[in-house]
């Protein structure tokens, strides 16, 4: 039987590393509310960052518990590069998940399309004209112009490209400029 007595640095160790990773993890969850409020970014774009930020925290917890018990560095490079392994067969037979996942990205970070904005879907064969009602991880959801809700993958809008609308001026607003 194993002694816990012999492990008392270990798990002295764990806990002490566990508790700086949570205390930095509600830190980090605190400066990405302040920041999100007063830059005015949307609540799902703060999702993304938080889930984005957990992820790093989790990481950092496997990687500094597995330091702390000693995994050897060469067992442990070979445990991540065959999990690296097993991912990249599973997003290459997946593509699309990547793919929508990647444009998803790129749809919070490089665009200036928002909740709430006007949009026409570019696309030949369907008129996909509406607002933008939220933009998940994979899928972005509008409701169109007659009125019904769709979900449309985030790698197509990319794809077909899109066109942010002017909302159109009321007969009152035009009669005012008048």
């Amino acid at each position: 039987m194993i002694d816990p007595m012999s492990f008392k640095s270990e798990i002295l160790f764990t806990i002490v590393l566990l508790t700086i990773i949570i205390a930095l993890n509600s830190l980090s969850k605190r400066a990405i509310r302040r920041f999100g409020r007063t830059s005015s970014i949307d609540m799902n774009s703060r999702k993304i960052i938080f889930y984005l930020s957990n992820l790093m925290f989790y990481l950092l917890a496997f990687v500094g518990i597995s330091l702390i018990w000693g995994v050897n560095f060469k067992d442990f490079s070979v445990f991540i590069s065959s999990i690296l392994a097993i991912l990249g067969v599973g997003f290459v037979a997946q593509w699309s998940i990547l793919s929508n996942l990647t444009a998803s990205v790129i749809l919070f970070f490089n665009h200036p399309l928002r909740l709430g904005d006007r949009i026409r879907v570019m696309d030949k064969d369907f008129d996909w004209t509406g607002k933008v009602e939220d933009i998940s991880g994979f899928y972005l959801f509008m409701r169109t112009d007659d009125g019904k809700r769709i979900t449309i993958p985030t790698n197509l809008v990319i794809q077909k490209g899109i066109e942010i609308l002017k909302e159109e001026k009321t007969d009152m607003e035009t009669h005012d400029e008048e």
